[in-house]
């Protein structure tokens, strides 16, 4: 089976304790990876779940779906791979990156700093035997067409993935909103801003005029199945 251009791939899902919501309720939240056909190779953007301590399992009561399944059914293999891509590397978002020896692994240097310091992740999910990081320190073109874009917020050194498309552009955000709603928000604030609303209006972020800046038409989110499009 052909993986089809841009693939949602189910990497299983964990409950975010009510400490970590904004309605101090509990939410069970997605873990999502994405595939990604572009120029003729395959890129993939995070990887799922990883192994934690007993402690961190309790918290978000895990369950995890093995990546490599989750690739045979899209018809892929870790060995096809070309390119990975973390939006962060928090647990969460790096539990196959193990898979990935000698494949080059994308991430911020504001990211690996964090790791470097310790207690940032479980750092046998991405200190592995053949382990090949790539640098970024800052936006850069990694392909034609393949833009990584810093959108820091969540963790220092978040990063997302603008993919162009004969079909419009689509934008994985990973983890900048909990939620696509949350991305609407925003955009619209930037909106009312832009047309003179009279504050007090949220406080912008940065990096969100830059990923609009492409026009995309979908973006997508780590945990959240829900995909922002622009109105009309």
């Amino acid at each position: 089976m052909e993986p089809l251009p841009l693939r949602r791939l189910d990497l299983g899902w964990f409950v975010r304790p009510g400490t970590e919501t904004a309605d101090g309720r509990p939410r069970v939240e997605p873990a999502f990876g994405y595939l990604v056909r572009h120029g003729g190779e395959l890129v993939l953007f995070d990887t799922g779940i990883g192994t934690a301590d007993a402690a961190t399992d309790a918290h978000y009561r895990p369950r995890r779906r093995p990546l490599r399944a989750a690739l045979a059914a899209a018809g892929a293999a870790p060995e096809d791979i070309a390119l990975v891509v973390n939006c962060h590397l928090h647990f969460d978002h790096v539990g196959g990156n193990p898979l990935f020896p000698g494949t080059p692994i994308l991430a911020q240097s504001a990211e690996l700093d964090l790791v470097r310091a310790g207690g940032h992740t479980f750092e046998e999910l991405v200190a592995f035997p053949g382990a090949r990081y790539e640098e970024l320190a800052g936006e850069a073109e990694v392909r034609p067409g393949l833009w990584i874009v810093p959108t820091p917020g969540h963790t220092a050194g978040h990063q997302s993935l603008v993919v162009r498309r004969p079909d419009g552009t689509v934008v994985l955000a990973g983890q900048t909103h909990a939620s696509a709603s949350d991305f609407a928000a925003a955009r619209l604030a930037e909106t009312a801003r832009a047309e003179g609303a009279v504050p007090p209006l949220p406080e912008p972020d940065a990096w969100p005029a830059r990923l609009l800046a492409f026009d995309p038409r979908r973006v997508l989110f780590a945990h959240d199945a829900s995909v922002w499009e622009p109105a009309g």
